[in-house]
């Protein structure tokens, strides 16, 4: 299995690149979000690839990022979303906007990408909820170790940390213990 191909990007298109490494020119289909971060046609690239073999031929997908290409290996699992409807969904958003959308369940923001229907984009969502990573919430002010602690201590008692940072998220931590402020969100989170 090819990870990665590094050479001249010999051709520079919205849909797809040709990377010309030891005298051979690989067709690679890409995202938007992939096209906007390459460098200059004639300029050398490194594309992480993801190889897919149907009846027929085998096609490669490139990504400017090893966490794009695992979102869009993620993607083609989910039913009837295949390596062109992911690579469109990639094109739509990023991993980080994406990842946000189905931690919160954002259904309808993930229908507003041309393809993706409201059933796909549930089935998105409810496929892909569990799989992955939690979603960095920024904390704006307060308290950041207080917080964390917070967080610490509900997923040790079992609860998802997706969930536990959403809940924390929405805390005012001004003038509460650590203990007022855990009870608060287990309160929340029972509810």
């Amino acid at each position: 299995m090819i990870n990665y191909i590094k050479g001249k990007l010999s051709v520079k298109k919205p849909d797809f690149i040709v990377v010309e490494a030891y005298g051979v020119g690989y067709h690679i289909y890409i995202s938007l979000n992939t096209f906007s971060n390459l460098p200059n046609e004639g300029d050398e690239v490194k594309i992480f690839v993801q190889q897919i073999l149907k009846d027929d031929g085998i096609s490669l997908y490139g990504f400017i990022s090893e966490n794009e290409r695992d979102f869009f290996n993620l993607l083609i699992k989910v039913s009837k979303v295949g390596p062109k409807l992911a690579l469109s969904i990639l094109s739509g958003f990023n991993v980080e906007e994406l990842k946000e959308c189905i931690a919160t369940k954002n259904h309808i923001k993930l229908a507003s990408i041309p393809g993706i229907g409201k059933k796909t984009a549930e089935r998105i969502v409810v496929e892909l909820k569990d799989k992955l990573d939690s979603v960095e919430v920024e904390i704006e002010s307060g308290d950041v170790q207080i917080l964390e602690d917070v967080v610490s201590a509900l997923v040790n008692l079992g609860y998802k940390k997706q969930d536990c940072l959403k809940v924390v998220k929405k805390l005012d931590i001004n003038n509460f213990s650590f203990e007022e402020l855990l009870k608060e969100a287990l309160k929340q989170l029972t509810s």
